[in-house]
């Protein structure tokens, strides 16, 4: 059977499984006492194991199952929860976070081994069997050696409920029940008796079948077998309490999970202990290239579908609509049709773009691990505090924004807070915090990302600047705080005073900013010295489709995207002054730069002899700047086209677009020109 049909669906699910159980492991870490945590961490190794095993993955099978051997002890209270625990358990994630990203690229797990981490399992388990050597017996559970007293047989779709129930920490329990020979409504009886076992029990055979007992075609007793976290006496106790009920005969069912089960899924999955196979490189090369490549999915809330299909079905009652529209003069027929194309056009336009949303929880998720792991790193102690995750973004932008975050947050807390002792000194708190926020703002998101440290030294910055020869001592004396702050944007520029492996190299901030521009948002930096610093992201909501403001510069056309734009206005051109060559206007009492579009784009313009000049306000942040177009056409909404590999050097232009007559408009990429 061709298994790679089912590739994509396997490396989606694994990955939201793996991010479920790094979660519960963060959680665990803290509150130890929680038993449905390690349920969630068991079912997900579980499933890992199931899934893998059923792709023909045998090393993520065979990790998995022996994280389950540890992990059923931990449910059992065989094993204490320890820091040892945890931590060997997060490198097993780790492990197989790498397996599945190997299988995301090539198809295959890769050259990885594992033999080291399912050896420190067994290691945690040998301690364990010593402990039961010393006086903790546990009871093995032998699904072969069911007692008879009870005729109800146990068959393989039971035992496989049975030995599932068992390794969860369930009880399994066998019953014979006996009515009272008085008993005048056999069947209404047992209809009590099943009624009161589903309350704590799940019955997952009967003998006679349910239907038979219905009918009451049987003596006076029927046997059942029921999964429940019950005692025997207590589920004794419920049955007699129903009246006309003769006695209950209870066994337990004891199904084997030790040895001789690690010995069939090793056969299973074709290894030898815990040696596997080794393929020959030829084998291994012939394995891959039949891989297929795996694509790009979007989990699609099923509603926003059907909302789609059902615009789509419009679109297509509009088109025959148009059809029947003759020649013959019916002008307000066809105005009519158009306005309602329009409108079903923009809602088809707004549904697509829901498909395409995903909730930025998928980036956040990764996110109180790596904190986690830096704080044991550098000796701080952190918390870090999400909120916003439901905000959704373009699964585009999704894909792009993890790295500048990370370096971000890397840089919070390396930079930003402060060793405790420093912080005890200055009356903060041991614990440093970490906030990561996302909130939708009208066609743009926001991401924001604080900290309570000690703030971004201002002298510092400039001082690293002068050594490193971006400015002179007269240029960084004259610099504001807020051009201080930028220059931490440029390529390798670092204030770390030696170099880590966490900071130091000048690399992550320019990273920073070169990704979120090229994604077409901007990032701004709120700081105040012993305070705290805030790093503000602004993301337009999709790059596929975008409201955009059409204007001709001479007798070319370009197009402005929305999101950017202030305001429109107009003004005298005997109003501009030069101020260090720069042309500036005084607007509401602050100074506006203008920049002359003919000029940015070379294009000859038709203005020149104007008096009143068109000024179109575009914002970059908190910066506003006032480009001079020659005309207005109006809004519309563009699709957004690649230049091609040829012209992506282009700092200017953003893309283009293809008008409804044809013609190509160039998208002008503001932001580049602040």
């Amino acid at each position: 059977m061709d298994m790679s049909q089912y590739l994509e669906i396997f490396i989606e699910e694994s990955k939201e499984h793996l991010q479920n159980m790094n979660q519960s492991l963060l959680d665990l870490e803290n509150d130890h006492r929680d038993g449905n945590l390690l349920n969630e961490i068991f079912r997900v190794a579980h499933t890992l194991k199931g899934m893998s095993s059923t792709m023909g993955f045998h090393k993520i099978a065979m990790l998995t199952h022996e994280m389950e051997n540890v992990l059923q002890s931990l449910r059992n209270r065989e094993l204490q929860i320890s820091e040892n625990i945890i931590d060997v358990l997060f490198e097993c994630l780790d492990t197989l976070e790498e397996y599945i990203g190997e299988v995301e690229k090539t198809g295959d797990e890769g050259d990885g081994d594992s033999r080291h981490l399912i050896q420190k399992l067994n290691q945690i388990m040998s301690e364990d069997e010593e402990t039961e050597n010393n006086g903790i017996q546990t009871q093995p559970f032998d699904t072969s050696s069911v007692h008879d007293e009870i005729g109800i047989e146990v068959e393989d779709f039971s035992k496989s409920a049975i030995e599932k129930a068992s390794r969860e920490g369930y009880h399994c329990f066998k019953l014979k029940i006996v009515l009272n020979p008085n008993c005048m409504l056999k069947s209404a009886r047992a209809f009590i008796v099943f009624n009161t076992l589903e309350r704590d029990c799940e019955i997952i055979k009967s003998s006679p079948s349910v239907e038979d007992i219905e009918d009451e075609n049987f003596d006076l007793s029927f046997e059942l077998i029921v999964i429940t976290q019950l005692s025997m006496e207590d589920i004794k106790k419920e049955i007699l309490s129903i009246s006309e009920i003769e006695e209950v005969h209870i066994e337990p069912i004891l199904v084997k999970l030790k040895e001789e089960r690690k010995d069939a899924i090793a056969e299973q999955y074709h290894v030898d202990g815990h040696e596997e196979q080794e393929e020959s490189p030829d084998e291994k090369k012939m394995a891959k290239s039949k891989k297929p490549k795996v694509g790009k999915t979007v989990r699609v809330d099923i509603d926003r579908l059907d909302n789609l299909m059902n615009l789509v079905s419009e679109l297509i009652i509009i088109k025959t609509r148009l059809e029947d529209i003759d020649d013959s003069g019916k002008k307000h027929n066809m105005n009519e049709a158009i306005e309602y194309l329009e409108r079903i056009t923009t809602s088809l336009h707004d549904a697509v773009m829901k498909v395409r949303m995903v909730p930025i929880e998928r980036v956040f998720n990764r996110f109180p691990r790596m904190v986690r792991d830096l704080s044991k790193e550098l000796g701080k102690e952190i918390e870090l505090f999400m909120s916003g995750e439901e905000t959704e973004v373009d699964r585009t932008v999704i894909d792009e924004i993890g790295d500048p975050l990370i370096h971000l947050i890397r840089n919070s807390i390396d930079h930003g807070i402060e060793e405790p002792e420093i912080r005890r000194a200055s009356g903060k708190p041991e614990f440093g915090t970490v906030k990561l926020v996302a909130y939708p703002d009208g066609n743009s998101v926001v991401i924001e990302v604080e900290d309570d440290g000690q703030g971004i030294h201002i002298e510092k910055v400039k001082n690293k600047a002068v050594q490193k020869g971006l400015l002179t001592k007269e240029q960084a004396e004259n610099l504001d705080d807020k051009e201080a702050v930028n220059l931490l944007f440029s390529p390798g520029f670092s204030t770390a005073d030696k170099i880590s492996d966490i900071s130091g190299r000048g690399v992550g901030l320019d990273v920073v900013k070169t990704k979120i521009e090229s994604l077409g948002g901007v990032v701004e930096v709120q700081t105040l010295k012993s305070k705290g610093s805030k790093f503000i992201i602004r993301l337009p909501l999709t790059l596929a489709i975008i409201q955009a403001l059409l204007v001709n510069v001479g007798v070319e056309k370009y197009a402005i995207p929305l999101n950017g734009i202030k305001e429109i206005i107009t003004m005298k051109a005997s109003s501009i002054r030069k101020v260090q060559n720069q042309e500036v206007v005084l607007y509401r009492n602050t100074t506006l730069p203008i920049l002359r579009m003919n000029r940015i784009l070379q294009v000859p313009a038709s203005n020149h002899e104007k008096e009143d000049l068109t000024v179109v306000v575009v914002r970059k942040g908190e910066k506003t700047a006032g480009f001079i177009v020659d005309n207005l056409i109006g809004q519309q909404e563009i699709v957004i086209k690649s230049l091609g590999k040829f012209l992506s050097g282009i700092k200017v232009i953003a893309g283009a677009t293809i008008l409804g007559n044809g013609q190509v408009a160039l998208i002008v990429d503001t932001n580049s020109l602040f």
